[in-house]
Parts: structure tokens; sequence; C-alpha cells
């Protein structure tokens, strides 16, 4: 393989015995925004934008994880001072509030995370904070789609998309949508897995 050589001043990029075109000069936008990259890998499908969730699911997550922090703070403190521990009580109280605090402001990065399109054969669903995960679902492989919503989500006007397909450990969730969107979706899903299943 001959040696890549910079580009000459208002010429052709020169190419390497291979074929593959050279690259010059410094990192820059059009790198970050080549085929590869991470952004890339979770993209939307060509057909279909993202679509994000309301900001009620970040207030669900905030109350779902504030009450599991009191109910396991207030509890800890309880047994520690029953056991005579009044230092270890404060000292756990204090881990209580800072990861509550850590989960109230990770859950608008949770909410914010999530994302669903609906391409022309697919449904595509993209979520997460620390591990970002990307899940495609044919729409002739969805067996059944409910709706559901526990009495916070009910409250806060939001229900859950649930979808499951042929394979018992592949269920996709739809988090956080207003209700009546969430019907929607249902319908629509269901329609579509109707029509994929028997190559309409």
């Amino acid at each position: 393989m001959e040696e890549i050589r910079e580009r000459p001043a208002g010429g052709e990029p020169e190419r390497s015995a291979d074929g593959l075109q050279a690259r010059t000069g410094p990192v820059g936008a059009a790198d970050e925004a080549r085929p590869g990259s991470v952004d890339d890998a979770f993209a939307a499908p060509a057909d279909a934008p993202w679509q994000r969730l309301p900001t009620a699911l970040a207030w669900y997550r905030r109350l779902v994880t504030s009450a599991a922090c009191l109910a396991v703070g207030g509890g800890g403190v309880l047994l520690l001072l029953l056991w005579g521990q009044p230092l270890l009580a404060g000292v756990w109280a204090g881990l209580l509030l800072v990861a509550a605090v850590v989960l109230w402001f990770l859950a608008g990065r949770f909410q914010r995370s999530w994302g669903y399109a609906e391409a022309s054969a697919e449904l595509y669903l993209t979520y997460g904070v620390l591990v970002r995960q990307l899940v495609v679902v044919p729409y002739g492989r969805m067996q059944v789609v409910d709706v559901t919503a526990d009495l916070l989500e009910q409250a806060l006007g939001i229900a859950t998309v649930r979808v499951r397909t042929a394979a018992s450990t592949a269920d996709t969730r739809v988090v956080g949508l207003p209700l009546a969107d969430a019907v929607q979706l249902r319908d629509r899903l269901a329609a579509r897995s109707e029509s994929f299943s028997t190559g309409l």
C-alpha cells in the first residue's frame, strides 16, 4: 500500500493504493458527524424522527425515588436508633439524602433520554443515561399491545404502552406518554402488527 500524502492545494484528495480517500487535517465537526460515531449509532430512522416524552415522566421518577429513599432512610434510622447507634443513624440519613438529591436530578436526564419513532416497518425505542440503548421491534413480531397506568401515573395523566413480542423475554415499553397519546399509539401498533403479520 502506498503512503497517503496530503491534499495538494486546490486539488482533489489523493487516494491510497486501495482506493480509500485520504483524510488530512485536524479532527473537526465533520469527523464527529461521520457514520460510526456514537450519535450515529443511536440515531433515529431515516423516515421518522424521535418523539420525545413529556416532563411528567421526570416527575413520576422523582416521586417514586423520593418515596423509596424516604422509606429506606426512615426505616434505617429507626433501626439504628433502636440499636443505640445515633451517629450511624445520622450518617445513614445523610447518605440517603444525597442519594435522593442525585436521583432527583437524574430523573430529568432519564426523561430526556427516552424517545420512540414509528418507522415504516419497525418501532424504534431509545433510552438510558449511563448506558444508552436502542431497541428495534418489527411490527410483524408484535403479538400483544396494551396500555397500563398505576395510581401515580393516573394522577399525572400518563400511561405506559407495553409491546409483547414472540420472544417472551423481549418486551418493549414506551413509558410516560399522555394517556390520549398512549391509546392512539396502541391502536396504531396493533393495526400495523396485524397488517404485517398477515402480509397486507
